[in-house]
C-alpha cells in the first residue's frame, strides 16, 4: 500500500489538491475522512476548483443535498457528503454506482457508509497537526492508484521545495503522445511549465532482443532534454529554459513558451510563410553549433548525442509493408516483394549512415515550434520536445519542418525554404554541396514519410486512433515529391509499381 504523509496549512492543502488532479482519473473514488473542521471541505473545494480551472467557483458543501455534481474540463466530479446519512441503506438513493467509471467520486465522511471505504482508490485522512501547521494529512492508495499517489507525492514535494512556485496555481495540461505529462503553474504575472517525465522501463523486444526505444535512442529520462536544452539556450536559441530540475525523479520546471504553436496559429488563420521561413533560418544558424562534443547536464555528468541505428531505420521503413500494405491490399506482402523493398532501402540506409553528423532535433515541426514575434531573429522560434535529438545530417530537421507531418506545406513554400537554406549556407560555408544536400534531403524525406504512412495505419489498427488517417493524403504527397529526386529513381519505380495513385487513395480494410 502506498502511503504519503505531510503537514500543510490551507495553501498547502490547495496545492496538494491541484497536484492530485494531475494523477486522478475518471473512475476514481477519493474518500476524505476527519473530524469536523479538519479540512475535508477545504480540500474538496480546492479539488473541484482546480478541475474546473475556476478558482472563484462556488463549491457549496453538499451536507444537506448529500450530492453535488460538476462537469469540468478535466473530468466529471460527484462531490458527496454523508454526514447526515441516517441509514447505510440510503446510500443506494445517491446513485453512486451509476456512471461511476465516467467520473471522480469525492466523498466526505465515507465512514458513514463503511462499505465504501474498501472501494476507495485514494483515502485521505485529515487531522490537527502538532507542529503549528494547520493540518496533518495521511494519504493511502490501493491498486493502480498506488503508483499515481507515489508520483503525486514526489511532485508535491518538488513544487513545495521551489521558492519560485510560492503562490502559484497548478493547472493540468493535456500531454503529447508520449508518456510525459505536463502542468502549467500560474499566478497574476507569471507562468511556468512542469514537465513530469519519470524514467521509463524498457518495452518489449523489437529486433535482436532490444526494445525499439533503445534501438532508436529515444530518451528514457530527462537527462537528454536538460543537456540539449541547455546547449541550445547557450547558443542563443529559444529552447524552453530549464529553471529547476530534479534529475533523479524526472521533474523539471521550464520556461512557458505560451500557446502559439505553429500548428495552432496556422489553424486560426495566421500567415504560414513567416513562421516556416523563421524555422528555416534557425536551422541555418544551428550549423554553427559544435558537433560531437559532450554536453554538461549540471550534476557533474555529461551527455553525447547518439547516432542512427540501422535496425531503427529498417523497422521504420518496413512499417509500410507491415501495416499499410495489408490495409489497402487485403493481404500480407509476399516474401519476394519484401526482399526487393529491403534491398532498395539497404542502399539508401547505407548512405544515411555514412553521412557526416550534424544536429538533428528529430521532432522539429509544427506541434513543437512556437512563434514568438516579440523576440528577434532566430529567437522568434521557440523549441520544445528535443530530448530525442541525434547527431545526424543537417538536412533531416529541414525535412521535418518543410514536409510537416501535421499540416500542409505547399510545394512552393517547401521549395522556397529549401532554396533559402542552400543559398544562405552556401554563401558562408566553403565547400557546401547543394546538389548532395538536396539528395540527402529527399532520401530522408522518403524514409520519414514511408514510416509515417505505415505508422498512421498502425495507430488505427493497433491503437484504435483513427484520427491520424487525416494526415495520409499529405504523407503520400510528400512521398511523391521526394521520389521526383533523380537519385531515387529505383525507389520511384518500386513505389509506382506497388503503390500507384489508385492504391495510395484506396480506402482501408477495417
Amino acid at each position: 500500500m502506498s502511503v504519503f504523509e505531510f503537514e500543510a496549512d490551507e495553501t498547502g492543502l490547495q496545492r496538494f489538491a491541484e497536484v492530485l488532479i494531475l494523477k486522478a482519473r475518471a473512475g476514481d473514488m477519493i474518500a476524505l475522512s476527519g473530524d469536523l473542521g479538519a479540512g475535508k471541505s477545504t480540500l474538496a473545494r480546492a479539488f473541484v476548483r482546480a478541475a474546473a480551472q475556476d478558482y472563484m467557483l462556488d463549491v457549496p458543501s453538499p451536507t444537506f443535498s448529500l450530492r453535488q455534481d460538476y462537469d469540468t474540463p478535466r473530468f466529471a466530479i460527484a462531490h458527496v457528503d454523508l454526514y447526515r446519512l441516517n441509514d447505510g441503506a440510503e446510500i443506494e438513493e445517491l446513485g453512486l454506482d451509476d456512471g461511476a467509471k465516467e467520473r471522480v467520486t469525492l466523498i466526505e465522511w465515507p465512514e458513514r457508509a463503511a462499505a465504501l471505504l474498501g472501494h476507495a482508490d485514494f483515502s485521505i485522512e485529515l487531522s490537527e497537526a502538532q507542529s503549528g501547521a494547520a493540518r496533518r494529512v495521511r494519504c493511502t492508495a490501493r491498486g493502480d492508484a498506488e503508483a499515481r499517489l507515489t508520483r503525486a507525492a514526489v511532485i508535491f514535494a518538488f513544487l513545495q521545495s521551489q521558492p519560485m512556485c510560492a503562490g502559484m496555481r497548478v493547472v493540468y495540461l493535456q500531454g503529447d503522445a508520449s508518456v510525459r505529462a505536463y502542468a502549467r503553474l500560474i499566478d497574476d504575472t507569471r507562468s511556468l511549465i512542469l514537465m513530469d517525465a519519470p524514467k521509463q522501463p524498457d518495452g518489449p523486444p523489437a529486433r535482436a532482443g532490444k526494445p525499439y526505444s533503445k534501438i532508436a535512442h529515444l530518451a528514457e529520462d530527462v537527462r537528454p532534454f536538460v543537456a540539449i536544452g541547455d546547449a541550445l539556450v547557450r547558443e542563443g536559441f529559444s529552447a524552453a529554459k530549464i529553471l529547476a530540475r530534479d534529475l533523479e525523479h524526472g521533474l523539471l520546471l521550464v520556461e512557458d513558451l505560451g500557446d502559439r504553436a505553429f500548428g495552432v496559429l496556422l489553424a486560426r488563420g495566421d500567415e504560414q510563410r513567416p513562421m516556416w521561413l523563421g524555422a528555416v533560418d534557425a536551422l541555418i544558424q544551428m550549423r554553427r553549433m559544435s558537433v560531437g562534443q559532450t554536453l554538461p547536464i549540471g550534476n557533474g555528468t555529461t551527455y553525447m548525442l547518439p547516432r542512427f541505428d540501422r535496425a531503427a531505420l529498417e523497422i521504420e521503413t518496413e512499417l509500410l509493408l507491415d501495416w499499410y500494405w495489408p490495409a489497402v491490399k487485403g493481404e500480407a506482402v509476399s516474401d519476394a516483394i519484401r526482399r526487393d523493398f529491403q534491398t532498395l532501402w539497404a542502399r539508401e540506409i547505407d548512405l544515411m549512415l555514412a553521412e557526416a553528423p550534424g544536429w538533428f532535433l528529430r521532432d522539429y515541426h509544427s506541434p513543437n515550434l512556437f512563434w514568438l514575434p516579440e523576440r528577434h531573429g532566430v529567437e522568434r522560434v521557440g523549441m520544445i520536445d528535443f530530448q530525442d535529438a541525434l547527431a545526424e545530417h543537417w538536412a533531416y530537421d529541414l525535412v521535418s519542418v518543410l514536409q510537416d507531418a501535421r499540416v500542409d506545406v505547399s510545394a512552393q513554400l517547401e521549395a522556397e525554404g529549401l532554396d533559402r537554406y542552400c543559398s544562405r549556407v552556401g554563401t558562408v560555408e566553403r565547400g557546401f554541396d547543394a546538389v548532395a544536400f538536396r539528395q540527402t534531403y529527399a532520401r530522408f524525406g522518403l524514409q520519414r514519410n514511408t514510416r509515417l504512412a505505415g505508422l498512421w495505419v498502425r495507430l488505427l489498427k493497433r491503437d484504435d486512433k483513427p484520427g491520424y488517417l487525416q494526415h495520409m493524403p499529405r504523407t503520400w504527397d510528400y512521398i511523391t515529391r521526394n521520389l521526383a529526386q533523380p537519385s531515387l529513381s529505383g525507389m520511384r519505380a518500386f513505389y509506382d509499381l506497388h503503390f500507384p495513385a489508385d492504391v495510395r487513395k484506396r480506402p482501408f480494410q477495417s
